[in-house]
């Protein structure tokens, strides 16, 4: 999950493959450090640190056989994903990144319009965060679950929540993950080692015109130091969206998954 969130997010995706599909799919979803129900150490985090909480929780599952992870990673989480997949190229049956860099561009300002963010009003925060990661055409359009006026309010009142939790959402939390996402780099030879030893058939890039939380370059960059389509890697640019495509296209979302997983399980 991504800078801030916690695993409730993937609450309609967990319905899908863990339920819907539960004959086919074993879902996994957890609180990154720093936030949620996970624990939140004062230290300087780091994205190959977080890739070692995953690594320990999988192993503590005894998920260990080769080519036996699907793993989806978005923003923040695509980036913890790219450090796994160096880990353990050979578990990695599928790897989707989605909304996410190899490294950030212009760090300067990321610093600049974190600590903006920090410090502005609550309303200002949630204003601002909306604006960054939906396409306004998203908000604005009717809640699909009839429950509130718009999707926009409907994030609204699930991000108050969030904030509400003291103990689950806190100002340690935000800042230490932040500087994780911030000091994230993999550099273009890392990025080929990783496609190398997962198997670029197996990857797939995930991105949305309209993200201005981590702009569409960065996504385009991530797939072509990966190796690009030409050498096997899947890159998918939603046009129109933002940085959350797995709540404003669910359902295309969902495919997408699909798609890359049955594609994996075919490969040797």
């Amino acid at each position: 999950m991504g800078l801030g969130n916690f695993k409730i997010g993937w609450q309609r995706q967990v319905q899908y493959f863990g339920h819907e599909q539960g004959s086919k799919y074993t879902c996994l979803i957890y609180d990154n450090r720093g936030m949620g129900e996970s624990d939140k150490p004062l230290a300087r985090y780091s994205t190959s640190e977080m890739a070692k909480d995953t690594l320990a929780l999988v192993n503590h599952l005894e998920w260990t056989s080769a080519r036996q992870l699907h793993v989806l990673g978005v923003s923040l989480g695509g980036m913890i994903a790219q450090e796994l997949a160096l880990l353990i190229p050979e578990r990695i049956a599928s790897l989707t990144l989605v909304s996410t860099a190899a490294r950030l561009v212009n760090t300067l300002g990321y610093w600049e319009n974190l600590s903006d963010r920090i410090n502005m009003s609550p309303d200002a925060q949630l204003d601002d965060t909306k604006a960054r990661i939906f396409s306004q055409s998203w908000l604005e359009a009717p809640d699909e679950y009839g429950e509130f006026p718009t999707n926009g309010d409907r994030f609204a009142a699930m991000d108050l929540a969030k904030r509400q939790d003291l103990k689950g959402f806190t100002r340690k939390g935000i800042f230490c993950q932040a500087i994780a996402a911030g000091w994230h780099h993999k550099n273009p030879e890392q990025l080929s080692q990783l496609a190398d030893k997962v198997g670029r058939q197996r990857i797939q890039v995930l991105h949305g015109t309209a993200d201005r939380m981590i702009s569409p370059p960065h996504g385009e960059t991530l797939a072509r130091e990966l190796g690009g389509e030409e050498k096997g890697v899947t890159k998918i640019i939603v046009e129109g969206r933002g940085h959350v495509l797995h709540y404003e296209e669910r359902a295309m979302y969902q495919e997408f998954l699909e798609s890359m997983v049955e594609k994996a399980e075919k490969l040797e």
